[in-house]
Formats: structure tokens, C-alpha cells, sequence
């Protein structure tokens, strides 16, 4: 932007030179005309050429990764005490920018809508995202950096033990996670969705659903805070899959997956990626 401005101060100096030029007399008119002309071509060229480079730089080229989030997903993404998004995810992806040498600017959203904000409000999405064939085809994913599997929350007196037991219950679940998509093809399942799986799972506990289907890791954290009240039960126990948590980012940017990966690979070759499960998730506690 300093060099387009430059640039265009040059031309119009230009300009105010050629006036003067052309005053003094009729025979060097033409001429300055002419050099006029081409100081604003020159100039206008510089301008496209300039943005040219800034768009190919991609969404890295302000020096800033916007990333979006939804933090009410301990221990990979919560609100800390001053109020602002904390949380594994979000600890990865700032040693990530370090890696790259960018500012990293987070954005709490709904876990909903952060797909379809890439490439616009925000530029990419770490929020225990799982790798899904619906979501590859609007973005693409980095290398997964964690596996995860679906727990089922049950209040510690109910008589659920299958995945046939779920059939017809009523289940809470977050929007727009797996949770909700594995809930969608449970037969005569009821659904109740929530923005906030902190809402949902405080709805199981004040007796407005029979379940919750959310991550392991959530579920331990909700099962430890609710430990009279509810019992957290493996997912391999419904016949539940693996699942891969990866950064969501814009379709088709190569050059930003390549430098995403690379520090992701860097991190887990230096051993910060392992200190920080061992800070975030191991040794994570809810209050």
C-alpha cells in the first residue's frame, strides 16, 4: 500500500511539472504530454503489479492468521480467566504462527458456522474439528494432529449399554459436530442441538435428555464436573470409529497447507507439541 501511494504522488508530480513545462512554451507541450502519459502508465502498472503480489501472498500477506474457533470444547478450546479463548487448539496454533512468523488473531464463533466463515470472516479453524467427507468438500484439512473418539454421557442411573439402547432416546449434542452427525442416523432418535456444549450437557444433567454424544476428552472434562451426576462411557462401547482432528483451511491453498503442515511437523520433532498435551490435556482440570 506505501509503495502504491509512492507511486501515485510520483505520477502526480509528474503532472504539475508538465504544467508548468507546457506554460513556458508551445514547443515543449507535445513532449511533456507525452512523458505524462507514460508516468501514469508506469504508475498504474506498479499499482496492479503490487496488488497482483499482495493476493498471490494469500491470506498470510497482512501478517496475521485470523483463526476461528468455538470455545466451549475443554480442554482443546475454552474461555480462560481474562475472558479470551484458551485451550489446547489454541496454544497449537499460536506456536504454529510463531513457526510461520505471523500474528495469530482468534475469533469465537459458532462451532456451526466456522466452516462456511473460511476464506472470509476468518482464515482458517482449529476447534477439535474431525475430518469428515462432508467438510472436504468445501475445505481442505492439514495433516491431523490428534485422535479422537465419540463418548457417550449417560446420568450415572441410566440403563443405556448399546448402541441399540440409543434407538428412540432423546440425545444432546452439539451443532455441526460428529456427535450430531453420528445422532442423525440413530433410528427414532430425538436430537436436541445446542450452539454451546456446555448447554447441552447441562440440559443431560438437569434431566432434559437421556445422553450426550460429544469427544472423549469433553466428555471426561463434563463427567469430572458433574461426577455425582454423570458417567462418561467409551465410544468403542456403541461400536463408535476413530476419528482425526485437523486445522480446517481454505480449498485448494497449497502454499498455506505447506507452511501449516511444516510447523505442525516441526512442533512434534521439537517436543513442544507433546509438552503441550501434557499441559492442556493431561494435566487438564475443570473448576
Amino acid at each position: 500500500m506505501k509503495k502504491i501511494v509512492a507511486l501515485l504522488l510520483a505520477g502526480t508530480m509528474a503532472i504539475s511539472l508538465a504544467a508548468c513545462g507546457s506554460s513556458s512554451s508551445s514547443g515543449e507541450a507535445a513532449p511533456a504530454a507525452e512523458e505524462t502519459e507514460e508516468a501514469v502508465e508506469e504508475t498504474e502498472e506498479a499499482a496492479e503489479e503490487t496488488e497482483e503480489a499482495a493476493e498471490a501472498e494469500g491470506p498470510l500477506a497482512d501478517g496475521v492468521l485470523t483463526v476461528g474457533t468455538n470455545a466451549t470444547f475443554p480442554p482443546f478450546e475454552y474461555l480462560g480467566d481474562d475472558g479470551t479463548p484458551d485451550g489446547f487448539d489454541m496454544a497449537l496454533i499460536k506456536a504454529i504462527g510463531e513457526k510461520i512468523g505471523v500474528e495469530v488473531e482468534i475469533q469465537d464463533m459458532e462451532f456451526s458456522t466456522l466452516v462456511q466463515s473460511i476464506g472470509t470472516k476468518i482464515d482458517i479453524a482449529i476447534a477439535g474439528m474431525t475430518v469428515t467427507p462432508e467438510r472436504q468438500e468445501t475445505v481442505d484439512f492439514s495433516e491431523p494432529y490428534y485422535d479422537a473418539v465419540q463418548y457417550v454421557l449417560l446420568p450415572v442411573d441410566s440403563e443405556i449399554r448399546t448402541y441399540e439402547d440409543l434407538e428412540g432416546k432423546k440425545i444432546a449434542v452439539q451443532l455441526g459436530t460428529t456427535g450430531n452427525f453420528i445422532a442423525e442416523e440413530i433410528e427414532g432418535a430425538e436430537l436436541a442441538t445446542y450452539d454451546k456444549a456446555t448447554d447441552a450437557c447441562n440440559d443431560l444433567v438437569n434431566g432434559r435428555a437421556d445422553c450426550m454424544i460429544i469427544d472423549k476428552n469433553p466428555a471426561e472434562v463434563f463427567q469430572g464436573k458433574f461426577s455425582d451426576k454423570l458417567v462418561a462411557v467409551d465410544g468403542a462401547q456403541f461400536s463408535f470409529e476413530v476419528e482425526n482432528y485437523a486445522i480446517a483451511m481454505p480449498k485448494g491453498d497449497t502454499e498455506l497447507a505447506e507452511k501449516i503442515n511444516g510447523a505442525l511437523q516441526e512442533l512434534k520433532e521439537d517436543g513442544t507439541f507433546d509438552q503441550l498435551v501434557e499441559d492442556y490435556i493431561t494435566n487438564y482440570s475443570a473448576e
